[in-house]
């Protein structure tokens, strides 16, 4: 029966089907592979979450001005000012492409908010008749938004891996995440901006201790979707892995100023001088991680494909699943000044299943995340 398998998906799916039997066989598929740390599923009462938004199209970040006050990008080009709960403003971005994966999507509020009334938002655009990924800077100020600046741009863009998270870390620099947009040899390209992660000052200058002398920080990244930082001032970002016949492999990294991540030629646990390996990865599973922040020891994920929360332990390197299914595909997740998560559904993104009254955004108090 197996030699019949594995004859058939030769014939029929060349070496995608020889990867396929290995995996049917349960065993390794790649050099270096080895099998994620154990997956603890916990379960959360209905009483423990509440649905803080809903009707909403594909949001895609979360960003809070004060305790009452957020904003909310949806990917197709609006930018949502929500107050008390509800919908006050809908500004339309008009530079923004929505296509594929690309779109409105990361935002940054400035640190000096209410001095400046800086937001940052990262959008695909179309210039010259091409796509490119662009940070630009806005005033946001009595419900009015007005353009203000490019911070960076022509950062590659494609239908798919555009990345796309901006965040101000703690040392007030603006870190961006940029996706390799389906040229895997840029994201080793020191000269190219895709494939990295950058970090510019709020004016879109070059910092000087940047490691190569232009606005990237890290190199060898695919599809990095998140970034936080934990207590004592570590980067960590989560990373789309390989697709296709044999995806998995996504990556929850430690971030290192200078350092090399391995995307393409290494993945998993491979490794070899001068790359770094992920913290932790996961295996035959696809998570499609997506946004990710740092609570009370643990640093938590969402999952796209994995539609789920996920907690990751470092010091007892223990992961933790919630609300696996319960929801669809979770995107956003921004820890807000109240205490609380606000985690948006992706389900309206042309890969999931919308639910009645997608997409929402979830309220979830992360103290019962046990």
């Amino acid at each position: 029966m197996k030699k019949l398998i594995f004859i058939f998906l030769i014939l029929t799916l060349g070496a995608s089907g020889y990867y396929l039997y290995l995996n049917f066989l349960n065993q390794k598929f790649l050099p270096g592979f080895t099998e994620p740390i154990t997956q603890k599923i916990e379960n959360i009462t209905q009483k423990d979450v509440s649905i803080f938004l809903e009707n909403l199209d594909v949001p895609w970040e979360v960003a809070f001005i004060d305790i009452e006050t957020l904003l909310v990008t949806e990917r197709k080009g609006n930018l949502l000012l929500i107050k008390n709960q509800k919908i006050i403003k809908s500004f339309p971005i008009t530079e923004t492409n929505q296509s594929g994966e690309g779109g409105l999507l990361g935002i940054a509020i400035h640190p000096k908010f209410k001095e400046n009334n800086f937001i940052y938002l990262y959008v695909t655009t179309i210039q010259n008749n091409k796509r490119e990924n662009r940070v630009l800077r806005y005033t946001l100020k009595d419900e009015l938004l007005k353009f203000d600046r490019n911070i960076l741009t022509d950062i590659r863009a494609n239908i798919f891996h555009n990345a796309g998270k901006i965040s101000f870390g703690p040392d007030g620099f603006l870190y961006i995440t940029a996706g390799d947009a389906l040229d895997e040899p840029a994201a080793q390209d020191r000269n190219q901006l895709a494939g990295k992660i950058l970090r510019v000052t709020d004016e879109g200058r070059t910092p000087e201790d940047n490691p190569f002398g232009n606005q990237i920080y890290s190199i060898g990244h695919r599809n990095p979707q998140g970034l936080t930082w934990d207590k004592d001032g570590n980067l960590w970002s989560t990373e789309h892995g390989q697709s296709g016949a044999v995806s998995g492999l996504d990556e929850l990294n430690k971030i290192i100023k200078g350092m090399n991540y391995g995307w393409p030629d290494y993945r998993g646990f491979q490794n070899a001088d001068g790359f770094v390996s992920p913290e932790i990865h996961s295996g035959k599973e696809t998570w499609a991680p997506g946004d990710t922040e740092f609570y009370n020891g643990i640093i938590y994920f969402t999952g796209l494909r994995g539609e789920a929360l996920y907690g990751y332990n470092p010091i007892n390197k223990e992961l933790k699943k919630y609300f696996g299914g319960e929801y669809g595909r979770l995107r956003a997740l921004t820890l807000g000044p109240d205490g609380f998560f606000y985690i948006s559904t992706s389900n309206r993104d042309g890969r999931g299943t919308p639910k009645e009254k997608d997409d929402k955004i979830i309220k979830v108090n992360p103290q019962l995340l046990k």
